[in-house]
C-alpha cells in the first residue's frame, strides 16, 4: 500500500451565529446580555477526514445545544466569562479535544432613562455605538488565552487635526492639511496576560472604550491636537496599557473616513456661499487609508 503524501495540518469545526438573549432578574432590577456565539472545536484525530468516521464527533447541533443549557444553568455576567465557561466545558467534558475556540459578539444594550434621569429597572434601548466582541482559545495542557474588543466605533472630529511634512515625491497630488475633520471606524483587539482575581472584564472594556474617545475628542471645551492616525493610534494603545495591567498587547486599526470639501468656487455667480456659510463635505467610503498597529508590553515575548 502507497503511503500518503499528504496530512493534515489543521482542523476546527463547531457552530456560528449561536445568538441567545440572557435576562437576570435579581428583584426589581433586570439586566439582559444578548450575545452571538461560535464554537470551534479541534479532534485528537482526524479520522473523520479520512475515514468517514464519525465516531469523535461533537455534532454543531450539540454544540449548540451547549450554549444554551450552559447559559441557563450559570447565566452570563460578562462575554469573556461565557467564553472562558464554553471553552472549559468542551476541554474538560471531551477528552479528545484538544483545542476549544469561543468567539462571541455582544449586541449594545444600555438601560432606558425617564424624565428624571433615573436609569430604567428593566427597559432598555439598543445603542449600536460599538460592537464588543470576546474570544477564548484554550488548548488541552495550557491554559485559556482569552482576548477581547471593540468594532465598529465611528468617530469624528471638525477640526483639531492635520496630515503635514509627508513624503513629497513625483507621485504625490496630497496638498499638506493643516486643519482637516478627522473621521474614522475604530476596530481595537486586545490579549489579556493574566487572569487574576482582580481582572473585572466590564470595566476593562469601558477602559479601552475611554482611552479611545479620551484621546481621539480630548477636553469637551478645548479638544486634543493631533498630527496623525498614527500618533493618535499610538498614544491610544500606551494609555489602555498604561490604565489596564492585565492587558499585554492592544492592536488597533483606524481607517481614514473621507470627508471631502465641496468645490463651491466653480457656482461665483451664486451669492450666500463663503465661509460664513459653514462647510459642506462629500462622504467618499473607497479608497480610504488603513492604519493599524499593535504595541505590547516590553517584556511580553520572554514571558511567552
Amino acid at each position: 500500500m502507497v503511503s500518503s503524501t499528504f496530512h493534515i495540518v489543521d482542523s476546527e469545526y463547531g457552530k456560528a451565529g449561536v445568538k441567545l438573549l440572557h435576562v437576570s432578574k435579581r428583584g426589581a432590577v433586570h439586566s439582559i446580555q444578548e450575545l452571538e456565539v461560535e464554537s470551534l472545536l479541534t479532534l485528537a484525530t482526524s479520522h473523520d477526514y479520512e475515514h468517514g468516521d464519525n465516531s469523535d464527533i461533537i455534532a454543531t447541533d450539540t454544540q449548540k445545544n451547549t450554549v444554551y443549557v450552559l447559559a441557563k444553568q450559570h447565566g452570563v455576567s460578562s462575554p469573556e466569562e461565557f467564553g472562558l465557561l464554553l471553552a472549559t466545558h468542551f476541554i474538560s467534558k471531551y477528552p479528545w479535544v484538544v483545542r476549544s475556540k469561543v468567539n462571541i459578539t455582544a449586541h449594545p444594550w444600555q438601560r432606558v432613562t425617564d424624565t428624571q434621569g433615573r436609569p430604567h429597572n428593566h427597559a432598555f434601548v439598543s445603542t449600536p455605538t460599538a460592537t464588543r466582541t470576546a474570544a477564548v482559545e484554550y488548548s488541552r495542557g495550557g491554559r485559556p488565552r482569552v482576548s477581547a474588543g471593540i468594532e465598529g466605533l465611528r468617530v469624528l472630529k471638525t477640526t483639531q487635526s492635520s496630515f503635514t511634512n509627508f513624503v513629497s515625491d513625483e507621485y504625490r497630488t496630497l496638498p499638506d492639511a493643516e486643519d482637516r475633520l478627522f473621521a474614522t471606524v475604530v476596530k481595537a483587539g486586545w490579549t489579556y496576560g493574566t487572569l487574576d482575581a482582580a481582572l473585572d472584564y466590564d470595566s476593562a472594556h469601558a477602559a479601552v472604550l475611554a482611552a479611545v474617545l479620551e484621546v481621539f475628542a480630548g477636553p469637551a471645551d478645548q479638544g486634543v491636537y493631533s498630527p496623525s492616525v498614527q500618533h493618535s493610534q499610538h498614544l491610544t494603545q500606551r494609555l489602555v496599557l498604561e490604565r489596564v495591567p492585565q492587558v499585554d498587547s492592544i492592536t488597533i486599526g483606524m481607517p481614514n473616513v473621507h470627508y471631502f470639501g465641496f468645490d463651491f468656487t466653480r457656482f461665483p455667480r451664486i451669492p450666500g456661499l463663503g465661509e460664513a456659510a459653514g462647510q459642506v463635505y462629500h462622504p467618499v467610503d473607497k479608497p480610504s487609508g488603513q492604519i493599524t498597529s499593535t504595541l505590547a508590553r516590553a517584556d511580553l515575548r520572554a514571558r511567552l
